[in-house]
């Protein structure tokens, strides 16, 4: 009866001498452990995210990883192989190497933006096929090379936007990326830009080309012809002429029909007159031609009339001559031959 309730342990004598021994009851800050102890398990990131997050990156377990903001200078390592999304904007990376990107087959979005970044070449995306979003916009891009973003067979959206020296994009950088829908361009250094393979996206829904100092000549015409027919497709903005200075200012869709018209200008006064010379000088050619060759016909039928008379005559005095020789000769041989017998002696 005078046993404490706290006691560490309680012996009972139970029949047949066997003693029981009960472990202490747990105490709450245990109790509290151990609730911690299962909830951290619960919540927490599956070790195959865990395991491989970067430095100063952020990886949960929808398969995001953020290293947005961290000033980093070098593409981060260690990141895990099911990752889906990948953000490392805002911070000083100067490339994208190939090795490491190529690992995250799975990876549908990818921004890079704000950064350091001054080429982009074809291997840098060659296993990202489930790639749907791209952003490469405030970088120091350089320019756009052949099939840059051919492996890109699924990307639908891709801004590459405020590149101050990006002046140049190939036509066949987005030849094979048929999925496209939206593609943003602006602010950039482009002065013209060969729309052949966009034309040919039977995705692509939006363009943006404002903030460029584009040149409004025959070079950039199917480009001003292009805005005016398809306008829907073209993000508003400031998309206008920077040169020639008699255009500056003047959207592109206002001056395609005139361009359509100065690069295809009607024969002019000097133009007839050339083609008359041209004519006339092959009408004569020709003339002279015609000529020299019906004279040569003519002289060689002569020729081959008179070449046929001679031999004609030659045959007629060859047969009047052989015939008479050989008359002779049948005689004289006769002759001889009679008197040469012995038969005809007496």
């Amino acid at each position: 009866a005078g046993e404490s309730c706290s006691s560490p342990a309680r012996v009972h004598d139970a029949p047949g001498g066997i003693v029981m021994r009960f472990l202490p009851e747990p105490s709450a800050q245990s109790l509290r452990l151990l609730f911690l102890f299962l909830f951290v398990m619960g919540v927490a990131p599956s070790p195959a995210l865990t395991a491989g997050c970067p430095d100063r990156c952020v990886c949960d377990d929808q398969l995001v990883v953020q290293c947005a903001g961290q000033d980093l200078t070098l593409f981060p390592n260690d990141l895990p192989l099911a990752t889906r999304q990948l953000i490392i904007s805002n911070n000083r990376i100067g490339d994208l190497p190939a090795l490491q990107l190529n690992y995250l087959s799975d990876l549908v979005y990818l921004d890079c933006s704000n950064n350091s970044l001054t080429e982009i070449s074809e291997s840098t995306f060659g296993n990202l096929r489930k790639l749907a979003y791209l952003d490469l916009s405030f970088n120091t891009l350089l320019q756009i090379e052949d099939r840059t973003f051919g492996p890109l067979a699924s990307l639908v959206m891709l801004r590459m936007t405020d590149n101050p020296g990006l002046g140049e994009i190939h036509p066949d950088a987005f030849l094979e990326n048929i999925a496209l829908q939206v593609l943003d361009v602006s602010r950039n250094n482009l002065t013209s830009l060969n729309i052949s393979s966009l034309i040919a996206l039977p995705a692509l829904r939006s363009l943006g080309l404002s903030g460029n100092p584009w040149r409004c000549d025959c070079d950039t015409e199917d480009l001003c012809l292009w805005v005016k027919i398809e306008g829907f497709k073209f993000q508003e903005g400031q998309t206008v002429c920077y040169n020639p200075p008699e255009l500056a200012g003047q959207r592109l869709a206002d001056v395609g029909m005139q361009l359509r018209v100065d690069c295809h200008q009607g024969l002019g006064y000097w133009d007839y007159l050339f083609f008359i010379a041209i004519g006339f000088v092959i009408f004569s050619a020709g003339t002279v031609s015609a000529w020299v060759m019906g004279i040569l016909m003519v002289l060689y039928e002569r020729y081959t009339k008179r070449k046929s008379e001679e031999v004609d005559s030659d045959d007629e005095d060859q047969r009047g001559g052989g015939g008479g020789g050989v008359c002779g000769g049948g005689g004289g041989n006769q002759g001889n031959g009679d008197l040469s017998k012995p038969g005809m002696e007496v």
